[in-house]
């Protein structure tokens, strides 16, 4: 099971292609064979999942109530978007230009590690993400982890 973590920016290339960090891509398992499955986020980011992790959240959709509509409704808004991508020689994945755009995503990417999976964001959208969540991390900290997990 991969574990991501760190951040790194890069830039994207004409082509939609943008470097994974070399400390992510060692941490993908031997079952991921080097592939991924890139999805919309559900904050403006893409979230890139290794196909080993990928198969766990299928499985997730997959037992959901299909009788029951906000069901329905979220696995399709989670595979309608997802494309499965590979790892070229130079440790690059391309995104599609839908997901590109949904993302916002200019001449940078800011890639982030959220333990199963990666996040990619533009730069500066990220930035706005932050302002608008404007908390204090302890407090934060406190509200989320403080319920004895």
């Amino acid at each position: 099971m991969a574990r991501f973590k760190g951040q790194a920016e890069y830039s994207v290339d004409a082509k939609g292609r943008v470097a994974i960090p070399a400390k992510m891509r060692a941490a993908l398992s031997p079952d991921a064979q080097q592939t991924f499955t890139l999805t919309k986020g559900f904050e403006k980011c893409m979230y890139l999942y290794p196909l080993d992790e990928w198969r766990i959240q299928e499985d997730k959709l997959a037992r959901l109530n299909s009788y029951d509509r906000e069901s329905r409704l979220l696995v399709r808004m989670m595979l309608m978007w997802a494309e499965e991508i590979t790892l070229d020689g130079q440790g690059r994945v391309s995104i599609p230009r839908t997901l590109s755009d949904y993302a916002g995503l200019g001449d940078r990417a800011l890639i982030i590690g959220a333990i199963d999976r990666i996040e990619i964001w533009d730069p500066v959208v990220f930035e706005d993400y932050l302002n608008e969540a404007a908390t204090n991390p302890e407090e934060l900290a406190e509200r989320v982890m403080g319920s004895g997990l």
